[in-house]
């Protein structure tokens, strides 16, 4: 199956990152190499482009799309949150987007998507030992139900978590097909005629298995560090857990104000680190929701080093 994937907000990001030719950017999440290409696109030889996936298929089809760049390139098959081991180089720009590529969701084999029926999966390092079969066959009742509850939203997750448990007493719990019908069986009729059923509880595995959240709070730190002064960092999300994550972080580099609330004036003289470039994060268009739906959740925060 060929690695096909839509780049979102990929102007916004670009004209975000404020290019400069003989820059340093990283791409902390490379896919299909779309948003790469156009930074590389923009770098003479005196630049440099760093890029980062754990996906091996992903990996392996960005560094071929991007190996007749004139830049200087640096590839790294690794979790963006180990970046500090790997890169040390100041970076003008940083950019990472957090959703899941349409070759991942389409390509059955990988088990992210819950249209298809294909055996449980969901890692986007599939040579990691945790799979979404490894967490609904071994984890208890009260783990999935949390898991369910805080990474999904899920307002049925002890209801899920239960009959995920008390099936895989007589069976081993092998599709993804297999778990849609317990989460089916799991709600009431009027959840099942809202969306999708499944969607939140696959959500909430594909975090657990890939450590979604917390490589996130570990790599916006990473990434903060690598900024040279004057550098901006590009995050896009795509659920609200990410986006939360992403905006208190940002906001922490904006005030830094230990003083106590009902001091008149600041005496801390603690200076921001950041500035926001996006008051409001910025959303897809009309016409790039019209060529990709996948895009409609989508939300980019971008924040400058001072």
């Amino acid at each position: 199956m060929e690695f096909k994937h839509v780049s979102v907000l990929l102007d916004e990001c670009i004209e975000g990152l404020n290019i400069r030719p003989d820059g340093v950017y990283i791409d902390a999440t490379m896919g299909g190499a779309g948003h790469s290409l156009e930074i590389c696109k923009r770098l003479t030889e005196a630049g440099t482009f760093i890029g980062l996936d754990r996906d091996q298929e992903a990996f392996a089809v960005a560094t071929k799309r991007l190996e007749h760049t004139n830049c200087k390139k640096q590839f790294i098959r690794s979790d963006f949150s180990c970046i500090a081991d790997y890169v040390t180089d100041a970076a003008d720009g940083i950019l990472a987007d957090l959703g899941v590529s349409s070759y991942q969701l389409d390509n059955k084999d990988r088990g992210f998507s819950y249209r298809e029926d294909a055996v449980l999966d969901m890692r986007m390092d599939q040579t990691s030992p945790i799979s979404a079969k490894t967490v609904v066959n071994t984890y208890s009742v009260q783990d999935l139900s949390y898991i369910i509850s805080t990474y999904g939203e899920e307002k049925y997750a002890k209801s899920i978590a239960s009959n995920i448990v008390k099936y895989r007493e007589n069976k081993e719990i092998e599709t993804t097909g297999e778990l849609i019908d317990i989460i089916r069986s799991s709600m009431p009729a009027k959840s099942l005629r809202e969306k999708h059923p499944a969607k939140r509880t696959f959500q909430a595995i594909r975090i657990e298995v890939n450590t979604e959240l917390d490589s996130l709070k570990k790599g916006l730190e990473s990434f903060f560090q690598l900024l040279k002064p004057g550098g901006r960092m590009c995050i896009i999300t795509f659920h609200s857990l990410e986006d939360r994550i992403v905006k208190e972080y940002f906001k922490s580099l904006v005030n830094v104000c230990t003083c106590p609330p009902e001091f008149p004036v600041c005496v801390c003289n603690k200076k921001p680190l950041a500035k926001i470039i996006t008051k409001k994060p910025i959303l897809p268009s009309d016409d790039e929701l019209s060529q990709n739906p996948r895009s409609k959740s989508a939300k980019l925060r971008i924040i400058e080093k001072l």
